[in-house]
């Protein structure tokens, strides 16, 4: 306990040193002021080196809320800022790619200095713009100094076909030439673009492949010599900067690839996954889905509900319907486990109840996270956005059913044999089943509606046959409130081996004798 109150006696102590002194350095408003503070200037990637060497020794966390990646992506991150490189995230969709870039900003220093009015922010003892140079020339140690935040130093562009040279880079500005009487050959004529603008900043670019060929080509100089071309002028800008770039597989679509030259000329290439494990998958998708304290007072949900969503899109990443090249974003879990809450809330509203638990049935709610989240091949095309959506959410049950419960394809029913000696307390699984599927061969069917109440819901359940035996024999410790979940979960598992039959209506579900709906059909 001692050990605590003094490391976080300590902890404060060295915030107050550090803020201190922080407060002591921004006081400085000319070069000359600066250099007697002893202020010794960094390129942008010597203070990603120094600081990320500091967070190392001290083991603090580089990135947060990036998960799944702490044996993988993250140590080669590392490894390149270690280096100086330029980095190229390569992954699909939904890999965290451009989160990861955004919080490379903890890695600067909190504030550095720069020559007040520069466009491009020009270091106060090394300036690169002619705005910079005539400044240090004309007023020397009285230069005025202002202070930059390191949540200021980040430039991040989406690169779009329509992107040119001049966005990027810079061009000669007409207007600017005539107003002020200049010739095109002055460097004040110059509108530079947003990579100069960038200057000592981390500067990303999202989607790489996107960009055209020839726009590529102009990023060459600045990859290798760290310097820009503008036009015809005679002139060598070198820039201080950290790009990162994130893209998806150069067979993702025919939309583009990064050109050979480019690629070689980033430093470190770093390939990001999606989550290797269904827990890992969990835990993303419940810290990325927003959190409303409204819906949670009225939603109860069971664990087995973002289980099932993880299995949807671990079943699309490797459907026959689904595109591999364009993967399936983690984006789908998180919209469906929003869905699903706002499906049940509605529910809610409809029947005025006050709290209700999410249903198997209102797996519904997530077709539409679905369908806008997955990119389908021709024979996806073929079948139909809404029937792969069923497929997948059936593929998911199937899956996790068995975690639970008997595998029905391994039960096999014993004819002409006593099966129903119950001597020994318990169910006979084949039996159990048995009298599931018994009460259904009878001719009966059952109709889940979506909004149903809770009151409904639970009597129609009960009024199966050996259903409400069977989760007492297999799930003894489920409270009566998940009881009900259970067992619509045992009547969709059924149907996935085909046990049951199964129609999908627009309000709701239609459980059959499989051979019996066979028949009539």
């Amino acid at each position: 306990m001692i050990l605590i109150i003094k490391s976080s006696i300590e902890a404060k102590i060295n915030q107050y040193l550090k803020l201190k002194a922080q407060n002591i350095l921004m006081k400085q408003t000319t070069l000359g002021e600066l250099k007697a503070s002893g202020y010794k200037p960094l390129t942008i990637k010597e203070e990603l080196r120094l600081n990320l060497r500091k967070k190392l020794a001290k083991k603090e966390p580089i990135f947060t809320g990036i998960m799944g990646y702490e044996h993988s992506v993250i140590p080669d991150f590392e490894r390149a800022i270690l280096s100086g490189h330029s980095i190229n995230l390569l992954g699909l969709r939904g890999q965290a790619k451009t989160k990861m870039a955004r919080q490379l900003t903890g890695l600067l220093n909190e504030y550095i200095p720069y020559i007040a009015g520069s466009e491009i922010n020009d270091d106060p003892f090394a300036p690169i713009s002619y705005f910079g140079k005539l400044q240090l020339q004309e007023q020397g140690d009285n230069t005025p100094i202002a202070w930059l935040h390191r949540d200021d130093r980040y430039v991040e562009k989406l690169a779009t076909p329509d992107v040119s040279v001049a966005d990027l880079i810079g061009d000669v500005d007409p207007i600017k030439a005539i107003n002020e009487k200049l010739s095109y050959n002055d460097e004040r004529v110059i509108h530079y673009g947003i990579i100069p603008r960038a200057n000592r900043c981390i500067f990303v670019i999202n989607e790489l492949p996107d960009l055209q060929p020839r726009i590529q080509v102009a990023l060459f100089n600045i990859l290798q010599e760290g310097d820009i071309q503008i036009r015809g002028f005679k002139m060598r800008m070198v820039l201080d900067m950290q790009f990162v770039f994130t893209a998806n597989p150069e067979d993702y679509t025919n939309r583009g690839s990064i050109v050979t030259p480019l690629k070689d000329r980033i430093g470190s290439q770093i390939l990001t996954h999606y989550p290797k494990s269904l827990a890992m998958s969990k835990l993303i998708t419940s810290q990325e889905a927003k959190k409303d304290v409204e819906k949670e007072k009225v939603v109860s949900m069971h664990d087995l509900i973002p289980t099932l969503i993880e299995r949807v899109v671990i079943e699309a990443r490797t459907s026959e319907f689904v595109d591999a090249k364009s993967g399936v974003s983690a984006r789908l879990a998180i919209s469906a486990l929003e869905n699903i809450y706002s499906g049940v809330e509605r529910r809610v509203a409809i029947n005025g109840d006050k709290k209700s638990l999410v249903r198997i049935s209102d797996l519904v709610s997530i077709i539409p996270a679905i369908t806008g989240k997955i990119e389908m091949v021709y024979e996806g095309e073929q079948e139909g956005p809404l029937n792969v959506a069923n497929q997948l959410i059936g593929k998911a049950i199937r899956s996790e059913f068995i975690q639970h419960f008997p595998n029905p394809e391994k039960l096999k029913r014993k004819k002409n044999k006593e099966e129903n000696d119950l001597s020994d307390g318990k169910i006979n699984n084949e039996d159990a089943f048995g009298r599931i599927t018994a009460w259904f061969e009878r001719g009966k069917t059952l109709e889940l509606h979506n909004d149903a109440s809770d009151k409904e819901y639970g009597r129609i359940l009960n009024s199966v046959d050996g259903l409400a035996l069977f989760i007492d024999e297999h799930m003894p410790d489920a409270r009566p409130i998940e009881k009900m979940l259970w067992m619509e979960f045992v009547l969709h598992g059924l149907a996935e081996y085909s046990k049951l039959s199964k129609n999908n209506m627009d309000e709701g579900i239609e459980f059959k004798d499989l051979l019996g709906s066979m028949l009539n059909f």
